[in-house]
């Protein structure tokens, strides 16, 4: 009993001290700037948000309608992508036999030991330039529609959650290889893929190296737009936690829809583990 008060207790404040840099943020967000020295801190929200909102909304250098605007784009086709990419290729590596199966997994595996985006980032930057697509969401989207550890991911769990029988059983029944995919391993892989999503989403979103390298600030994401603010107002710390509030909104809203789904997955996973 006492074991499990102290566990609960203890979850308590950690939620506590997780939560609230996030709540004070939001906090500064609907204040002035008088309050951000101010100790002990404000605990409870002001009156300055549509203020601040329309400060933030107004201010040529950050851009920030447009750099949100991006990132949900960038964002959204980028974990499309990495899901069904992703999962397409997990179900490959675990279900089917072809020639050179191992040696292309182990290739895989090999990707993921090696960071890419910083080691990469010149030869990358060189062919985006080659290819004109510096200033365009393209050259943020088109170097991450595929990642390894997504694929590694939906791998291993493919091969714990289909049965072999049942990808048999829906080849006697005529089934083709997509069609099995797609009615068969795809339901399956649901836990999976909502981990995968996730991950990949609240990653992409949250990108500011390769988004300011191939970028410029007439088409920003919201990362850019928030340095923006940063640079252009550095005393202004309200414009700035107003910005930084509102890109966090989505991230938000995202986990709360589909946290029950994320967390039985992984929880899934771990049992099955």
């Amino acid at each position: 009993m006492k074991a499990n008060l102290l566990t609960r207790a203890t979850l308590v404040v950690t939620l506590i001290l997780s939560a609230f840099p996030i709540y004070w943020m939001f906090v500064v967000a609907t204040r002035s700037n008088d309050v951000v020295g101010m100790i002990p801190p404000p605990m409870l929200p002001g009156g300055n948000l549509g203020e601040n909102l329309e400060r933030l909304f107004a201010t040529e250098d950050a851009n920030f309608a447009t750099g949100m605007l991006n990132s949900a784009i960038v964002a959204t086709t980028v974990t499309l992508s990495v899901v069904i990419l992703s999962s397409l290729a997990g179900f490959a590596f675990a279900k089917l036999r072809f020639r050179g199966r191992d040696g292309l997994l182990l290739t895989v595996l090999i990707s993921m030991m090696v960071p890419l985006q910083q080691m990469g980032i010149i030869p990358l930057y060189i062919m985006m330039v080659k290819f004109g697509w510096v200033g365009e969401l393209k050259a943020v989207i088109m170097p991450f529609l595929v990642n390894a550890f997504g694929v590694f991911l939906m791998r291993q769990y493919a091969v714990q959650a289909v049965p072999d029988e049942l990808i048999e059983a829906a080849r006697v029944d005529g089934c083709s290889t997509l069609r099995i995919y797609w009615s068969v391993v795809l339901p399956a892989l649901r836990p999976a893929v909502a981990v995968l999503a996730l991950f990949t989403f609240m990653q992409t979103w949250n990108e500011f190296i390769w988004p300011m390298a191939v970028l410029n600030q007439s088409n920003p994401t919201v990362q850019l737009s928030i340095s923006a603010l940063n640079g252009a107002h550095f005393q202004d710390y309200t414009l700035v936690f107003t910005g930084t509030a509102l890109a966090t909104v989505p991230l938000i809203a995202i986990f709360v829809l589909f946290g029950r789904q994320i967390i039985g997955g992984i929880m899934e996973g771990a049992v099955k583990a």
